[in-house]
């Protein structure tokens, strides 16, 4: 007579949570959620305050109960989510490192499912990333921000959930500091390890990411992306989009319309009013095009359509002076294939036994590489 045997519970894995926080409301409901996700329970969780050091007085969070004796604060440097994590990851010894947004929800199930994940990785598997999902309105379209963040349901290497080894960490000197939004800092250092040789894989553990409250100029400012994506274009080549599986976005035509704009203005001190107007209308025209595909999907509330005939206005020269600005900043950077980048030179920050098999070119396989795309504080289309 045959029995059914449940399949064993995987080993309690040696792993560390890290949140780099700015001290959001969000973060007591990543606690919360955290506390409810079960077992087993991290050895540690660090909170990485990363607000300006003026700002001296404590991290404004409840703790939930039974995670108290577990957490710890360190200070971070007010520079950017990717040098919060670096001080994160270094404040502790485990052998993994999960990585959390402050404003994420682990589902109910994530402690066990993250144990499996991490069972299951073998010795050249550097990171495993959790499933994201991000709930959107049931009653009507999403505006442009809601759809925006609902891309993150299909990024590549996120690490709104996104557990590291530490030996692969150590291998590649960890996240590029010179990244200093939540923008490109996880591609740049995924890229980094499976240059390396390492693999990238995703998990069964699930993750909510609810949409954040946002103002009417949220997508101007992420057009600062733009001088994240120039460097790296310096670090990893011109091809960089497609081995990350990151959008190609509309920056060329946020040039030519903004170089139409310029050239008119230029027309009129001139005193050449034909060639204005001709250069006027394609920027009309470019700009026109812009709103009403911003628009179209809806849900072209009165406050919505003020929000879009505002902001794609100031989109593209926003967007040109991110990346003009980038180009000045990071000229200077070695390009791709040069000597100095990190983990690369001398084989370095490869993992033992590991060919080549797991280098970039494999990035497009399911399972080894995560899910596709990248949309942080995604650079608007």
């Amino acid at each position: 007579m045959n029995s059914a045997h449940p399949d064993p519970a995987p080993p309690d894995p040696a792993y560390a949570v890290v949140v780099p926080t700015l001290g959001r409301p969000s973060l007591a409901g990543t606690l919360r959620a955290l506390a409810a996700a079960g077992a087993p329970r991290p050895r540690r969780i660090v909170l990485v305050d990363d607000r300006p050091a003026r700002e001296c007085d404590p991290l404004p969070v409840t703790v939930p109960e039974e995670l108290a004796p577990l957490v710890t604060v360190v200070p971070g440097a007010a520079a950017g989510p990717a040098a919060a994590r670096n001080a994160g990851w270094r404040a502790v010894d485990e052998e993994w490192i999960a990585f959390l947004d402050d404003d994420v929800l682990p589902g109910p199930d994530w402690a066990r499912q993250l144990a499996a994940d991490l069972a299951a990785a073998g010795p050249t598997t550097a990171g495993t990333q959790g499933r994201i999902t991000v709930p959107l309105p049931a009653d009507r379209a999403p505006t442009d921000w809601e759809r925006t963040t609902a891309g993150l349901a299909g990024a590549r290497w996120i690490t709104a959930d996104m557990a590291y080894r530490r030996a692969a960490l150590e291998a590649v000197g960890g996240f590029d500091e010179r990244f200093r939004r939540a923008f490109r800092e996880d591609a740049d250092l995924a890229l980094r390890l499976l240059a390396a040789g390492w693999r990238l894989t995703t998990g069964r553990r699930h993750t909510v990411h609810p949409v954040r409250p946002a103002d009417r100029w949220v997508s101007v400012r992420a057009q600062a992306g733009n001088g994240d994506d120039v460097l790296m274009h310096r670090l990893h080549g011109p091809d960089w989009w497609r081995r990350a599986g990151a959008a190609r976005g509309r920056l060329p035509r946020h040039l030519a319309v903004t170089a139409a704009a310029c050239a008119a203005l230029g027309g009129l001190a001139a005193g050449r009013p034909r060639t204005a107007s001709l250069l006027g209308g394609l920027w009309l025209l470019g700009t026109g095009e812009f709103l009403y595909a911003r628009v179209r999907p809806g849900p072209r509330t009165r406050e919505e359509l003020l929000t879009m005939a505002v902001s794609s206005v100031l989109i593209p020269p926003a967007a040109t002076y991110h990346w003009s600005r980038g180009w000045g900043r990071h000229l200077r950077t070695p390009r791709a294939g040069e000597a100095g980048r990190t983990g690369e030179a001398g084989g370095a920050g490869r993992p033992e036994g590991a060919g080549t098999a797991g280098r970039v070119g494999r990035t497009g396989r399911a399972g080894e590489a995560g899910e596709a795309g990248e949309a942080g504080e995604a650079v608007a289309a």
